[in-house]
């Protein structure tokens, strides 16, 4: 007997004038561990925790709770336009219908740069920070791209090859972070409880930061060391809208991809904000911490020892790489929806399926070489990297603004698809989402992101110029979306 899903989302990807190519494997979990995987909580805050010690000190965690609030009203967002268009593209598809085409290849680029530098940025990280001390070797600028290299490559071979083998390693590895972070959190709490070692001073202390201006929003050129504790929770729980960039390989995604979205922000929110704290009353002198470059793990090692320690850091690679492996899916399905709307430099080539692997090989082949080039090109200068990653923070910002203020211009003519919709919700979400969107852009105006604005626009320049060349060759016209009329249509009532 036949399966009626299969079809019914094969009828309604044709409204937007598509066939489906793809082949749809992805269910509740497998989309949610897209989701929790991009934002990846273990990444996210053992990379960033001790950044916040040192601009903010530990009051700076109280941010967190903000963050997670304004980000969950953009996922619910978000999520209602994936709903309306379950089109592989998310950011790019969402603004060239609802927009214009031409303000959607702007919004794709920018996301696909994103994507580009951002599984660098992470992957980075396993070899640069983590593996060195895991394995007790002296790392160095080569034996650090080297490494890298090999994760990317892991990764490359997961996408290009198999779908449904890249979204098993990605829910073990989810499971595996879920359980892990709940349980290491338990730990902590119950042993520094049971040994007294747990500082509840700690919440509230401004460790090495200086009290005097502490409180202050900053100027024209720098935020407050409060308001930098906000990076905390910006840098982390992004990526959560990665669930829709897999809408045409997943069954019914109206229903699935956004709660996948808000479902994976509130999980990562939680637990996330649990062992924060967990690990901030077991922290002891927060101003010895801040001069770690792993505070998590040496917090970890002085409360439960160096076994557990050591499985936090296993733990940690296992998540970076589920991370990395998921903005490999991610950029390569955009790159190829892109290519599909013949609007990507290349595009004859990056659009087309494998008969026999059923994946995005070339896309795959395209992004896989081009994150080996920024490797490449950045590994040997620590101050390009840090400017990549300060992009990587900035960049999601841009795209979520962008997209949010589409939504709130167009949301009294979206159709309803009863399946997802805030409804009465609608308008203290929106508010919720626009206030923290305009307040996260603010933090960016920090003098120490000067460089990462300038390698946006530049990003951006390179992409403008290509976009001239699309409207030179083929006019306005030659930029419209396939077959519209379907969406045009409902919107029109």
């Amino acid at each position: 007997m036949t399966d009626p899903a299969p079809s019914a989302d094969s009828a309604e990807l044709a409204q937007f004038g598509y066939a489906q190519t793809l082949d749809r494997r992805t269910g509740r979990f497998a989309s949610f561990a897209v989701a929790f995987a991009f934002v990846s909580i273990a990444t996210g805050i053992f990379t960033t925790y001790g950044s916040v010690l040192n601009s903010s000190g530990p009051v700076g965690i109280w941010t967190w709770p903000i963050a997670v609030v304004g980000q969950l009203a953009v996922a619910f967002v978000l999520g209602a336009l994936a709903s309306r268009i379950p089109v592989t593209g998310y950011h790019y598809q969402w603004m060239s219908r609802l927009a214009n085409p031409v303000l959607g290849w702007i919004i794709g680029w920018i996301s696909f740069t994103f994507l580009a530098i951002v599984v660098v940025a992470v992957d980075y990280t396993i070899a640069s920070t983590i593996l060195p001390v895991l394995l007790n070797y002296e790392s160095t600028a080569t034996i650090a791209w080297v490494m890298t290299a090999a994760v990317l490559t892991l990764q490359g071979l997961l996408v290009a090859f198999s779908t449904p083998w890249a979204e098993r390693v990605n829910n073990s590895l989810v499971t595996l972070e879920l359980i892990g972070m709940a349980t290491l959190t338990v730990l902590l709490l119950v042993v520094a409880a049971v040994r007294g070692d747990m500082t509840v001073a700690n919440l509230f202390s401004k460790g090495v930061v200086p009290a005097e201006g502490f409180w202050s929003i900053g100027d024209w050129t720098s935020a407050g060391p409060w308001m930098l504790g906000f990076l905390l929770g910006a840098f982390t729980i992004v990526g959560f809208e990665s669930a829709a960039n897999l809408a045409e390989e997943t069954h019914d995604p109206e229903r699935v991809v956004p709660r996948a979205m808000w479902q994976a922000v509130l999980a990562s929110g939680v637990l996330g904000f649990l062992f924060i704290i967990a690990v901030t009353l077991a922290a002891g002198d927060p101003v010895a911490l801040a001069e770690s470059g792993t505070p998590i793990a040496d917090v970890i090692e002085a409360t439960l020892g160096s076994v557990v320690a050591t499985l936090l850091l296993l733990m940690v690679v296992l998540a970076i790489f589920a991370c990395g492996l998921v903005i490999m899916i991610t950029g390569v399905r955009l790159t190829w929806a892109m290519s599909r709307d013949e609007r990507f430099p290349g595009w004859q080539q990056w659009y087309q399926i494998s008969p026999r692997f059923r994946t995005p090989l070339k896309a795959t082949l395209l992004y896989f070489c081009l994150a080996q080039l920024i490797l490449a090109v950045f590994a040997h200068s620590e101050t390009a990297l840090f400017t990549l990653f300060g992009a990587a923070t900035l960049l999601p910002a841009v795209m979520y603004a962008s997209t949010v203020v589409l939504y709130l211009i167009k949301r009294n003519t979206l159709p309803h698809n009863n399946k997802f919709d805030l409804g009465a919700w609608e308008i203290p979400i929106l508010v919720v989402a626009v206030v923290w969107l305009v307040f996260e852009l603010a933090l960016f105006r920090d003098a120490s992101f000067k460089e990462a604005w300038a390698y946006v626009l530049i990003m951006v320049a390179i992409g403008a110029a290509y976009l001239g060349y699309l409207l030179v060759s083929r006019g306005a016209r030659g930029l419209s979306m396939p077959d519209m009329h379907s969406i045009d249509a409902e919107l029109r009532e």
